[in-house]
């Protein structure tokens, strides 16, 4: 894993994930929401999370399962 976050990144938990009563599945980076998952791609994505041997790993898959979203022209608060 030491090749896919050379800036160490992941170490500060910019994401968490929220589930809803539905099992709708709110992936946040940094308190904002920047995906939704529901149905069949929310229950493998908590097959994944649970499956996750650290915190760093849990990061790496809510970083992979937002895609680059991303651009460089976000605004800082």
């Amino acid at each position: 894993m030491g090749n896919i976050d050379k800036r160490n990144r992941l170490d500060e938990n910019p994401f968490s994930y929220q589930i809803t009563k539905d099992d709708t599945v709110f992936i946040l980076f940094q308190g904002k929401r920047v995906k939704t998952l529901k149905g069949k791609e929310a229950e493998k994505f908590l097959e994944r999370i649970e499956d996750a041997v650290d915190e760093k790993e849990e990061q790496l898959i809510l970083a992979k399962i937002t895609g680059n979203f991303k651009r460089g022209n976000e605004r800082r608060k």
